[in-house]
This record gives C-alpha cells, structure tokens and sequence, in this order.
C-alpha cells in the first residue's frame, strides 16, 4: 500500500468512497458529511491546492485523505479545552475507507503515512475534528494517539470535537 498524491483521473473513485461513508454517517444518524459535502468540488479543490492523497494497493484506490499545511481558520477559536500546542500543525480532512476494507487498519496506514509526510516537512503537530455522534472516528483517533482537546464550530456553524497529536 502506498499513499500517493491524487490526480483529476482519481476523482471518480475518491468520490465512491467518499459516498460510502456519507451512507455510513447517514445510517448511524450523524449529520456529518450530509448535504452534498463533500463533493466533486471539495476533492477538486483539494487536488489544486495538492493537498488530497490517496492510498493505493496494487492498481485499487482503498482510501482517501486531504492534508493541508494551510492553517483552519475554524480552529483558531477552541472552546472548552485548549490546543496542546501552537505551533504550524497539519490538518486532517475528508478521510475515508473503502467500506469493503473497513476494520483493516487501512486508516491506521493512512496516519501514519500523514505523520511521516508532517514530519519530513519538520511539523510536528497534526489536527482533526469530527462530529461528536462520529464514535467510530472518536475511537480511531483517541487509539491512534489523538488528545481530544475541545470543540470548535465548523463554518456552518456546527459543532465538532476537535483532536490534536504530537508527533515525535
């Protein structure tokens, strides 16, 4: 399995795996990812800013992941607990497996490959938020080594939890 930059031509089957888990939050009734996002749009845009990363394993994209070193303007206001650090981090966004591969550690490959890609590029810090309904995210994250360390509010004004690791 490699985790490779993502190109236009990946599109189609980022967007299949990103539907699957919009039918997985749907299912457990979690609001996250619902309303057309993310979209075509978002993977689009993600690519332009070189910022979306596919796992791949043999010729099958099984998973999907943007990282950005851009900052999150979201984060930048944290309520009810603080940051660990303050430091340049890296965020995590639209993170997703391919259902068929769920319970693989397929999304553990995916983190630690972003752990490598923040440490070569001398960030030791990396954040993520997830909707508090999202146990199987909270649990992934809290096993991976993720601090919860507050809630911040999403640009539409939702809630999230938010998580932050430092990486060593």
């Amino acid at each position: 399995m490699k985790l490779i930059k993502s190109e236009t031509k990946d599109i189609g089957a980022i967007i299949k795996i990103i539907k699957q888990a919009q039918s997985y939050l749907k299912d457990q009734n979690i609001s996250q990812w619902q309303n057309n996002y993310p979209n075509e749009d978002n993977i689009k845009e993600d690519i332009r800013k070189d910022s979306s990363y596919i796992l791949v394993h043999g010729e099958d994209i099984i998973g999907t992941v943007a990282l950005s070193f851009d900052g999150e303007p979201t984060y930048d206001y944290i309520y009810k607990g603080t940051w660990l650090t303050n430091n340049e981090y890296g965020v995590i966004h639209r993170i997703a497996v391919d259902s068929e591969l769920k319970g693989k550690n397929i999304g553990k490959v995916i983190l630690d490959e972003l752990e490598k890609i923040c440490i070569n590029k001398k960030v030791y810090s990396l954040k993520v938020d997830t909707h508090r309904k999202n146990t199987s995210m909270i649990n992934f994250l809290t096993k991976n080594g993720f601090i919860y360390t507050g809630i911040i509010y999403i640009s539409d004004g939702s809630e999230r939890f938010a998580y932050e690791k430092i990486l060593k």
